[in-house]
């Protein structure tokens, strides 16, 4: 257990579990949880397409800029919350003890905008009309913050819960990427938002590459420049 958790993740924690209380206050009977009222905050591919919700009611869904970070604090179940918030206990802490919590916030939200951008062109660009559903989740923001701790600490080792087994960092995020690229390629356990995931950790990298100053930014271009403060001090 973290003797102390740090106000940037806990905030996060705390945020992203009230909304899941609204979304079962709201709507917990609904195909997706929290009901219309939450309709506009799910992060839905571009174009827009009118029908009959739930409630009985007319509703015209689709794209809407701020869903890019609403979405990645609703949730489609209980489960699918405790797996993300446990990663961010687990990962956020960490990194915030090192990077500071506005750094950590910074990272934290660049990961869940640039996993919903990819998700938005993928599913709008190549899935076609009949892949018209919600993304909910904060697990592009989690994948992002798993990179971030494996390239922080590559060979530290992380519990795993199914199966209970050690493995190191750096091995836990090459497994989690090339599983999510491997599914998402293949259509794998549909209804998850493989490339989400892949857009996470892809914007993540590239944050922490710019605050390195290294590929595919010039040594030197993050206000840090090489040994910069994303290292661990």
């Amino acid at each position: 257990m973290l003797p102390y958790l740090p106000p940037g993740t806990r905030a996060l924690l705390i945020a992203t579990g009230a909304v899941f209380f609204l979304q079962m206050l709201f709507g917990p009977g609904s195909p997706w949880l929290g009901g219309p009222l939450f309709y506009p905050f799910m992060l839905w591919p571009l174009g827009s397409i009118s029908g009959i919700g739930p409630d009985g009611a007319l509703h015209t869904l689709g794209f809407l800029p701020w869903q890019l970070l609403t979405y990645g604090f609703l949730h489609g179940g209980f489960v699918h919350l405790l797996f993300n918030m446990l990663a961010l206990y687990m990962f956020g802490a960490q990194l915030e003890y090192v990077w500071g919590q506005r750094r950590l916030l910074l990272f934290y939200f660049t990961c869940i905008v640039g996993a919903g951008l990819v998700q938005v062109l993928v599913v709008s660009f190549l899935m076609g009309p009949s892949a018209f559903y919600p993304t909910v989740g904060a697990s592009g923001g989690v994948y992002g913050l798993l990179l971030g701790f494996a390239m922080l600490f590559p060979d530290r080792r992380v519990m795993l819960l199914i199966p209970p087994i050690p493995i190191r960092a750096r091995t836990l995020a090459i497994v989690f990427g090339a599983l999510s690229l491997f599914m998402g390629v293949t259509g794998t356990f549909g209804g998850i938002a493989h490339f989400a995931h892949l857009g996470g950790m892809l914007f993540g990298f590239g944050l922490i590459q710019y605050w390195r100053g290294r590929w595919p930014f010039r040594r030197g271009a993050g206000r840090g420049g090489r040994d910069g403060p994303w290292r661990p001090r």
